[in-house]
């Protein structure tokens, strides 16, 4: 019965390793629909689930932006951070977003927070690392600061 439950845990274990980004559509920065199974684009992905109410969110989000450039001299990624705020804050998510310097982030919006439920994310922040295929190799929730360093030392393992 031990050897059983040992084989189910590993199972499920590789089988989360191995879970894939849902393909769900989202309004981006500039308002377009699009589905995020166009975010898989080869270059493995930081996802970050963010609310404009999350001072914790807000604080990854602008540590990593703010080192964002001396991580891409070490390694090739892409960063999307996904605002789960409703459609009534969406303009202050948006506001938040342009206000903070985040352009070399890709801004996404889930007003109906149909990502969020499909990537299983309860509290934020929440963020994933994906590997260039899309596959979910990482992911934590809540924030610590200098935690955000295990992020780029995941990313640089899959170069």
């Amino acid at each position: 019965m031990k050897n059983f439950l040992v084989t189910v845990a590993a199972a499920l274990l590789a089988g989360a390793a191995l879970a894939q980004m849902p393909d769900v559509k989202i309004e981006n920065h500039q308002g377009d629909v699009i589905n995020t199974s166009s975010l898989v684009n080869g270059k493995p992905t930081i996802l970050s689930f963010w609310s404009t109410t999350c001072k914790p969110c807000l604080m990854e989000l602008n540590t990593i932006n703010d080192q964002l450039m001396d991580w891409l001299d070490e390694a090739d990624f892409q960063v999307v951070a996904v605002s789960i705020d409703d459609t009534r804050s969406a303009a202050k998510a948006k506001a938040l977003a342009s206000g903070n310097g985040w352009s070399d982030f890709i801004v996404l919006y889930d007003k109906n927070q149909d990502f969020k439920r499909a990537m299983n994310v309860n509290m934020v922040p929440h963020v994933f690392v994906l590997d260039g295929e899309g596959k979910i190799v990482y992911n934590h929730t809540g924030y610590t600061p200098g935690s955000e360093a295990e992020l780029l030392e995941v990313i640089k393992g899959l170069q």
